[in-house]
């Protein structure tokens, strides 16, 4: 593709996610692509770059096309973003405005005249509230500014900045550092994570699941800070686990090979398709101590397995505000309504989950939310409600888990975030239930 084609391809994707603003972009881009076999693994990934860089910076773009008067259209979304945040120049963008074939169709004059009055114009702008210029919808700033005090800006920043690609080390199949020569085989460098003693951060964007490294089991796509949740959960060989909200089973995955492979897991999930997207993961990575279970209304399996679990994590559906600097668009269609039902939902799955730990056995809570809301202020409640469990501190965990490696925090309860910790933002308590 030309550039000028790239840059149409791009304006289409945009378009096509402002026409679905309740769907995940990288699920609109997946169906974008498949429509368009054409488009070949070179020009998806600039296409993608392309589109990708505007809805990052969306609120801000909108932002200075409203001070206009213009309705943020597609196309000048994108070249206000190529204008404002990549340093494009008028005559630049004019170039690959030219109506060419697969090109985009000429500027207007119209066009031309409020681009001009953009061009030189700070993308952050002193007049801006506090939440456009962090790049932060209105609704999340209370509980981010509980949370980050006086350092948001810099954890504003590090939620725009672009995520890394890590990788889990299957234990089952491979250790970390065979993983790494193996990647290092088919020119794929990369580093041991600093926390998680399963984690490699690959140094430049590589598409790893085409390797042999991949296809055979050895490594998994998978954030430290969702790696540090598995092995906060410590689950070990010859125990009872619930992984109650399981999805696609990643953690699922993580904690198979902590077990190697000795006890026994259920998958949970209320998404059989989700469920069924587990398989072939749990096959290639050589996982047999699992199985899956389709929570239904009415489903009285909870009752018959209560009190049996050794340890039950709950990864619960969340805002996902720790993973805005990988799925930027999620900023844009979560409302303050989505964190209320969120929350009330939070709750209700932490109970019933906390039917099935046995006595002496462990509940850990999740999210990857960085809203105090969804994470400590959802413990304390349900402390309040359940004398019968206590909080392990998260300090003395670690130094049972991970002895040699400073504890990333200092509180009873985990809380990552991209600025400080360079993982997603993720959150866990770990609860036990008393003797």
């Amino acid at each position: 593709m030309t550039p000028a084609g790239r840059l149409q391809a791009a304006i289409d994707l945009l378009a096509a996610v402002e026409e679905q603003p309740r769907r995940p972009a990288d699920a609109i881009a997946t169906d974008f692509f498949r429509t368009r076999r054409y488009i070949g693994s070179g020009d998806r990934r600039a296409v993608s770059d392309l589109a990708w860089g505007a809805i990052r910076q969306k609120l801000r773009l909108d932002w200075h096309l409203a001070r206009l008067g213009v309705r943020p259209a597609p196309r000048l979304v994108l070249a206000a973003h190529l204008l404002l945040a990549e340093g494009w120049t008028l005559q630049k963008l004019g170039g690959h405005f030219t109506g060419d074939r697969f090109a985009p169709a000429p500027l207007a004059a119209e066009e031309v005249a409020l681009l001009r009055r953009l061009a030189g114009t700070p993308l952050v702008h002193p007049e801006m509230e506090e939440g456009t210029r962090l790049n932060l919808p209105d609704w999340a700033l209370p509980g981010l500014r509980a949370r980050f005090g006086d350092t948001l800006p810099a954890e504003a920043a590090g939620m725009e900045a672009a995520a890394p690609l890590d990788l889990r080390a299957n234990l089952l199949r491979t250790s970390r550092e065979s993983a790494r020569l193996a990647l290092a085989g088919e020119a794929i460098a990369a580093l041991p994570t600093p926390l998680s003693p399963w984690g490699l951060r690959v140094a430049e964007r590589k598409p790893v699941t085409g390797t042999a490294a991949f296809k055979e089991g050895l490594v998994e796509v998978q954030d430290e800070g969702s790696q540090i949740i598995a092995l906060l959960t410590d689950a070990r060989p010859g125990m009872r686990v619930a992984d109650y909200c399981a999805g696609a089973a990643g953690k699922t995955l993580a904690l198979a090979a902590s077990m190697g492979n000795r006890g026994h897991i259920v998958a949970c999930d209320v998404s059989a398709p989700r469920l069924e997207g587990a398989v072939r993961r749990l096959r290639r990575a050589g996982v047999n101590n699992a199985e899956r279970h389709l929570l239904e209304p009415g489903d009285k399996w909870r009752k018959r397995r209560g009190r049996s679990f050794d340890r039950v994590l709950v990864d619960a559906p969340c805002t996902g505000s720790g993973t805005w600097r990988r799925n930027p668009d999620a900023r844009l269609r979560t409302t303050a309504t989505d964190l209320a039902e969120l929350t009330a939902k939070q709750g209700v799955i932490l109970e019933d989950a906390s039917e099935l730990v046995r006595p002496g056995g462990r509940l850990v809570y999740a999210t990857c939310s960085l809203l105090p809301e969804e994470d400590e202020m959802q413990i304390e409640r349900f402390l309040g409600r359940h004398q019968d469990f206590v909080k392990r501190p998260i300090p003395a965990l670690w130094a049972e888990l991970c002895p040699g490696v400073p504890c990333p925090v200092e509180a009873d309860m985990l809380a990552l975030s991209p600025a400080r910790h360079g993982t997603d933002g993720f959150f866990a308590a770990v609860l036990e239930r008393r003797p």
